[in-house]
């Protein structure tokens, strides 16, 4: 199965859910080359999140992205990535970035997870964080980031 699809459940910031679904379509398709995916990609403000952060890791407060993988075998990957706008946007300011870079940038590592990539132990840490530069480099290459600010609400 291909699934991709995009759930906005933030008022904080304009998100073109559609615009996001092709970025993540795009990876997985083109830069991962999945043949198997089931992924939803929910946005959500930080309450929603702290909540996920707490019952899920027991660790209190927001954090930028979550990921759920619900994969039976390492050919297939299937599940849910939940990022806060807001904590994008707190660290995008921080790193002198867009948020909408920040936002593609937490799909990546989300997707990371799903391919098998871990960032408990430093180098481990160090090689998920080239591998989500690397992606990140050639998905901006590709698509207008800055787009993914639009007029639609998903």
């Amino acid at each position: 199965m291909k699934s991709f699809c995009v759930v906005n459940r933030q008022f904080h910031r304009r998100i073109d859910g559609r615009f996001l679904r092709q970025i993540g379509l795009f990876l997985c398709r083109e830069l991962f080359a999945w043949d198997d995916y089931e992924i939803s990609l929910v946005v959500i403000d930080p309450f929603a999140m702290a909540r996920l952060n707490y019952d899920h890791l027991r660790h209190h407060g927001s954090t930028d992205v979550l990921t759920f993988n619900y994969s039976d075998s390492p050919a297939e990957f299937r599940g849910e990535i939940f990022i806060s706008v807001s904590d994008a946007i707190l660290h995008a300011r921080r790193f002198r970035r867009p948020w909408q870079e920040e936002i593609v940038r937490y799909l990546v590592h989300g997707a990371l997870h799903l391919a098998g990539h871990d960032d408990l132990q430093p180098a481990a840490r160090r090689v998920m964080k080239r591998e989500e530069n690397r992606l990140l480099k050639e998905l901006s290459q590709r698509f207008d980031l800055r787009k993914l600010e639009g007029r639609k609400n998903v």
